[in-house]
């Protein structure tokens, strides 16, 4: 399968670029805390070379020794592992859920730092995000010139034009998804050329498209707004770079026409899966287009900053997000992150790896229902936007996957097709 692909292959070749990550910057550890810096570093390499060799020999999953906050709730999963009823007893790196083993990788890796300062705070994946930013400079450029020009002349929109500009934008941070660094075990994945240009060609390949249905709950929810209530829109994110700065675009085309009030950017509290984006990372992103030499980039950095500044914009990175439970344990785990999320009207969840805690990361048969491969996970209604690069999908038409399946076998994991797939709820 290609869960055991990416255990066997991608996840040590993860690995052993985040040891060659710390090695290459010995010196700067040593600049900024002498002695101690590299003490630090060779700690962490030794963990984490350690931590290589239990995964390649099939070795038992350990409890987490650390004193962070998650640890309990990590050793508690392990517990469940241990006594699923149908489970092998002791859970191992290639004899347990793909979900639970890769997701407790990366949180491994952040204990190897966290445990040691002085470098506890370095994001061992931070260049690889900030190049993958650079490189997509052209596309970058594209979009903030294409949405600044849009901005000119909003107001004077009509409701169908309207509804076709939003179409472009999910379409093109539907496609900035596939800038995921985790997939390409941290290859340039960037964006190289205009994202707008291609669309007319690419939707065929979205195979499930509720775009209207975004549509209609976005202008129902304005039309029946009361004084005093806001539309609130929640994008849960995944990818910093150039699927970021689309993100970023999609949002502030929200607000700029009125068709949302607020919107609450959810992203993770740990470096995750190679690119997701942390506070940093978006921080970064806003003050890099901020203070771009090129207008259009600046003067969307300089808005976004505003945004944030006024509070119409929010960043929030609960722990939830970077714990093995698929969503519909959320209510039970994090009731405070399921109670916040119930006040949105629209939570738009982006990537792969969003879609997989929807829906339980299990092997559906296509035509199942999104709905019930939710399993009771509804705060409000919710719409996944990714392109597929792992071998879950549900909500097709019966017969679909089926027929993809037979000219292109490799359909589920190319990154090629791509869903806008909506969930009203309750």
């Amino acid at each position: 399968s290609f869960a055991y692909f990416t255990i066997k292959d991608r996840l040590p070749q993860i690995l052993t670029r985040v040891i060659d990550t710390l090695h290459r910057h010995k010196n700067e550890f040593f600049e900024e805390h002498g002695e101690k810096g590299v003490e630090a570093e060779k700690r962490a390499i030794s963990f984490l070379s350690k931590l290589r060799n239990e995964l390649q020999t099939d070795k038992p999953v350990t409890p987490l020794e650390d004193e962070l906050p998650d640890a309990v709730l990590w050793n508690q999963y392990l517990d469940y592992q241990r006594n699923l009823p149908n489970g092998s007893g002791e859970p191992s790196w290639f004899q347990s859920p793909w979900l639970y083993v890769e997701c407790y990788m990366y949180r491994r890796i952040h204990a190897a730092l966290a445990q040691n300062p002085p470098i506890d705070n370095f994001d061992v994946f931070k260049e690889g995000k900030a190049q993958n930013f650079f490189e997509s400079q052209e596309a970058v450029i594209a979009l903030c010139t294409y949405f600044q020009e849009l901005l000119k002349n909003i107001k004077d929109l009509d409701e169908k034009q309207l509804q076709e500009e939003l179409f472009k934008l999910l379409q093109v941070s539907l496609w900035g998804n596939k800038c995921d660094l985790s997939f390409s075990a941290g290859e340039d994945s960037s964006q190289k050329s205009s994202p707008l240009q291609s669309l007319e060609n690419m939707v065929p390949y979205i195979l499930v498209n509720d775009m209207e249905k975004l549509w209609s709950l976005l202008v129902n929810a304005k039309k029946n707004r009361t004084e005093g209530s806001h539309v609130r829109v929640d994008i849960i994110l995944d990818n910093a770079g150039f699927e970021l700065v689309s993100d970023l675009v999609l949002a502030d085309f929200l607000l700029s026409s009125k068709l949302a009030d607020e919107v609450y950017f959810h992203g993770k509290s740990i470096p995750w899966y190679v690119s997701d984006t942390t506070k940093h990372d978006f921080d970064w992103t806003v003050k890099q287009l901020g203070s771009a030499n090129h207008m259009w980039m600046s003067r969307c950095g300089i808005n976004w900053e505003g945004n944030l500044k006024k509070g119409v914009w929010v960043f929030c990175d609960h722990m939830f997000w970077t714990l093995p439970h698929d969503f519909s344990s959320m209510s039970g785990v994090a009731p405070d992150l399921y109670a916040d999320l119930q006040k949105s009207n629209l939570l738009i969840f982006k990537g792969d790896l969003n879609y997989r805690k929807l829906t339980g990361d299990r092997k559906w048969e296509y035509s199942v229902p999104f709905h019930q491969a939710l399993n009771k996970f509804h705060p409000a209604p919710l719409c996944s936007l990714r392109t597929l690069k792992s071998d879950t999908q549900v909500g097709l038409k019966p017969g679909q996957g089926e027929q993809i399946q037979a000219s292109e076998p490799e359909w589920m994991i190319n990154g090629k097709y791509g869903i806008v797939q909506f969930d009203a709820g309750l």
